[in-house]
């Protein structure tokens, strides 16, 4: 099937992140002691932290401090308890906007997003009043020029449930969450190496913004993302420069 532009965006919110890596290993380590202390400590029985430890290592954290945030998870060593908290909201243009936290004080999280919420002209929403607009899944985004045959022979056989060709030639890969990995590692094991590799909120439909809508959604974005606490930012709107 067919579908937008999104490689552009895409490549957009990479470089955004890599202009961010003083908070990435904040993230990682949060997201390391959640998902250890909820599936344990064995990745071969825990893919979530699979994926965390493979996150982090990619992003060059030392071997010593991801097997110490594992072992505070587990309870080897006194850490900090963190909770898993999701706010949901309106941005410009009424673009849907979900933000991911991991917090040791709810007071204070929820405080922060509203206020940026509002502050930057978007609305915090209640549960549920836009997560109907995204879909929980995996997704694994291939450079325009790669395969198309390839990737989808290789990514169905190996249990995907869909491959979308966008407008500007990228290539995504979807499929339930619990199947990520296995697709991943089959993609990876043909010689197919995905830009983007992620369990994620894929927008279902996006609003396109321009000019100043375009710079005011995005500065809400960059604010939002810049809390301490957030994890993930997921949004429907495509931003043009």
């Amino acid at each position: 099937m067919a579908g937008h532009s999104k490689w552009a965006n895409i490549q957009h919110r990479k470089g955004r992140q890599d202009e961010k890596r003083g908070k990435v290993w904040t993230r990682l380590t949060r997201e390391i002691i959640v998902s250890a202390r909820a599936g344990g400590a064995d990745i071969a029985m825990n893919p979530r932290l699979r994926l965390a430890i493979e996150k982090a290592k990619a992003a060059n954290m030392p071997a010593d401090n991801i097997k110490r945030n594992v072992d505070k998870a587990t309870g080897n060593l006194d850490g900090v308890t963190y909770e898993e908290i999701r706010y949901e909201g309106y941005g410009i243009g009424g673009a849907a906007v979900i933000v991911d936290c991991m917090t040791d004080n709810r007071v204070r999280t929820v405080a922060e997003v509203r206020h940026a919420f509002s502050k930057y002209g978007g609305n915090l929403g209640t549960e549920g009043s836009v997560a109907f607009q995204f879909k929980h899944c995996g997704q694994l985004v291939f450079a325009p020029g790669t395969s198309e045959d390839k990737v989808m022979e290789v990514a169905l056989e190996a249990g995907a449930e869909d491959v979308v060709t966008d407008d500007d030639g990228a290539i995504e890969v979807l499929t339930a969450p619990g199947d990520f990995e296995a697709v991943k590692n089959a993609l990876e094991a043909a010689g197919l190496k995905a830009e983007i590799a992620e369990v994620t909120m894929r927008a279902e439909n996006t609003i396109d913004l321009t000019g100043d809508d375009a710079a005011r959604m995005q500065k809400l974005l960059d604010i939002i993302e810049d809390l301490d606490d957030v994890q993930e930012v997921y949004h429907n709107a495509s931003i043009s420069e």
